[in-house]
This record gives structure tokens, C-alpha cells and sequence, in this order.
């Protein structure tokens, strides 16, 4: 099972979760790219830890929305989207080369994320960007998603996600953040919640259980106690003997799958 967290999300002179702790638990790294949060040095120092510790490293691309950090949907043009999330990856991966790294994956982020489980337009115009470069990049979403079906289709590798510290509706989506218990804060809950996640199931917001087939657990860097939370999610999985390995691979450009 990889363990994924979203990395990279502070901007100038505000700081945003603790990268460096984050790298020594997660094996995968999804890092921000400018638009919903997060800058070019935020974005080189994430890599050259992750290069250091070998941790896969994705491409967190989202919305133009600094502002809403990307949780705001936004109705742009789809040839406009599939542009903007290849300049994301582009850039991520030059300064991850630079590291001695390279981008491995994509995963969008919030919003972003969540319209693409039936908005198929964007969808389409999210795998449009990520084909563009022919680095032939895997992608991070959430099962059933038009955004993995379409990914598919086009031949990319595509990875189902689940998420250990959010709430799931009975039908295997998320539950919105507007709604109460939408992001869960309970370190021991959340624990054992990944590890049920890794054998296969979820229990939904109304108490009822899900299958979830996931090849790779988030844990946020955003919320209070990030470090704490995914310290004892590993120690669970670890207890579970769930191996934890990156789905992706690690390394200079060039160097595997």
C-alpha cells in the first residue's frame, strides 16, 4: 500500500504544514505547483527532501485559485484546463530534475479533484494535460471516477485512492468540507480506519460499509497534528503488515516505471 500526502502547500511567507516531518512517514509526495498553493522554492525544497528520503513525487496540479487553496470550483474552458495542468506538470518537473528526481504521477487537487468524479469534460481536459508532455505519468484518483475511466482509455496507468482522514458518503464519494465530520481528527480512528481502507472496506458517513479497492492511502498535510495523525497511520499499517512502497517509481528521469 503507498501512503500519499499533499506536500508543498506553503506560499512565500506563509508556512503550511510540516514538509520535513511528512517526508520521513509518507512514500509518496504530491506536491503543490503554484496554482492552488505552494512556489518554486516550496516546491525544490519538497523535492530534494523526497529525492533524499526516496519518495515518489506527483505533480499536485488544481485550479488557478490561490485565493479558495483550490477547494472552489471553477467553469474554465477545457482546452484552457488541459493547459494549464501541463504548464503544472511542466514546471514540477524541471525543478524535480534539478533535484535528481522526477515527477512519477499526477493527482489534482481539491476541487478540482472532486469535479472530475462525473464532470467529463474536465475530466477529459485533466488527462489531456497529462498525456501532452508523453512522459507516460500515472494518476492518483478516486475509484469509479470519470477522470480514472477516461485516464484508462487513454492508456495511462491509473492508481484508486482512498483517504484515511475524510468522511465517504454511502455511494463512495467524499463528503463535502462544508458538511460537519467531513474531515475526521481522531489520530487512533483514523488509524485503524487505514487499515480496514487496506483490506478492502469503509464505513460510510451513515454507519453503512463500502468496498473501497485503493492501491494508496492520503493522510493531509494540511490539518492540525498532519505529522501525528500519519505517524500513527503507519504504525498501524505497519502493526497490519501492510507493507508501505510508492506505486510509482522513484528516482532520475529514466530511471524505471
Amino acid at each position: 500500500m503507498d501512503l500519499n500526502s499533499d506536500l508543498g502547500e506553503s506560499f512565500g511567507a506563509w508556512s503550511l504544514g510540516d514538509d520535513a516531518a511528512m517526508l520521513e512517514v509518507v512514500s509518496s509526495a504530491n506536491v503543490a505547483c503554484g496554482f492552488h498553493a505552494g512556489d518554486a522554492t516550496t516546491a525544490r525544497g519538497v523535492c530534494r527532501l523526497a529525492a533524499a528520503r526516496a519518495v515518489a513525487v506527483g505533480a499536485h496540479v488544481g485550479y488557478r485559485d490561490l485565493a479558495g487553496f483550490g477547494r472552489r470550483f471553477v467553469d474554465v474552458d477545457p482546452g484552457t484546463l488541459a493547459d494549464e495542468v501541463l504548464y503544472q506538470i511542466g514546471a514540477l518537473q524541471a525543478i524535480a530534475r534539478a533535484e535528481g528526481t522526477r515527477v512519477s504521477y499526477v493527482k489534482p487537487h481539491g476541487a478540482l479533484y472532486n469535479a472530475i468524479v462525473h464532470h467529463e469534460a474536465q475530466a477529459r481536459a485533466v488527462v489531456a494535460g497529462v498525456v501532452a508532455p508523453g512522459d507516460e505519468l500515472a494518476v492518483l484518483g478516486l475509484p469509479g471516477s470519470a477522470f480514472l475511466r477516461v485516464a484508462a482509455e487513454r492508456g495511462l496507468r491509473t492508481v484508486a485512492e482512498g483517504f484515511a482522514d475524510r468522511a465517504y458518503l454511502p455511494d463512495g464519494t467524499l463528503v463535502p468540507r462544508s458538511q460537519p465530520g467531513a474531515v475526521l481528527h481522531d489520530a487512533a480512528a483514523i488509524a485503524a480506519r487505514a487499515v480496514r481502507m487496506a483490506e478492502g472496506e469503509v464505513v460510510a458517513i451513515d454507519g453503512s460499509t463500502i468496498p473501497l479497492d485503493v492501491a494508496s492511502l492520503c493522510v493531509h498535510g494540511d490539518t492540525p497534528g498532519a505529522v501525528a495523525i500519519a505517524r500513527r497511520v503507519r504504525a498501524a499499517l505497519d502493526a497490519a503488515s501492510v507493507a508501505v512502497v510508492p506505486f510509482a517509481g522513484v528516482g532520475a528521469p529514466g530511471s524505471g516505471p
